[in-house]
């Protein structure tokens, strides 16, 4: 779980008003609460995003990702120097809204019961803020799946 691809025209507009690092940054640790990242170091190069520290969980260094990559102007997040202190399995996977996508649909897709739509939104809070609001081009992660 190293590097995440993410659509560089979608996204929170943060980049571009200053210091895009800290920009990032601050993005990320407004979600302390939820995601702890100790240490965490923040490194914009083009389009491509380094994150650095030590994370709790493979969770939150999937959400931290997930935050820095769902920002317009960000087409990578290289995530392999973001070391996890709580090492766990991982059967999360990510996707990509479609457009027509809802949360219930993609909820009805991986787990055939678009009534767990809850379990998305609660698993994507740092970057769904609304579960009615959702775009094309953003990345979520669908958690507990099971193949």
């Amino acid at each position: 779980m190293g590097f995440f691809d993410f659509v560089k025209d979608a996204g929170k507009k943060l980049l571009g008003h200053g210091d895009d690092n800290e920009a990032i940054h601050k993005e990320i640790a407004s979600n302390s609460d939820t995601m702890p990242i100790d240490g965490l170091d923040v490194v914009v190069e083009g389009d491509t995003v380094i994150l650095k520290g030590k994370a709790k969980t493979a969770a939150d260094k999937a959400k931290a990702a997930l935050i820095a990559g769902n920002i317009e102007g960000i087409a990578k997040v290289n995530a392999d120097e973001l070391e996890i202190e709580e090492p766990s399995v991982i059967d999360d996977i990510f996707y990509e809204i479609q457009k027509g996508d809802t949360l219930w649909k993609v909820a009805e897709i991986y787990y055939k019961d678009g009534s767990r739509y809850t379990e998305i939104f609660e698993a994507n809070r740092e970057v769904i803020k609304d579960p009615d609001k959702i775009y094309p081009g953003q990345m979520i992660r669908i958690p507990n799946f099971v193949a």
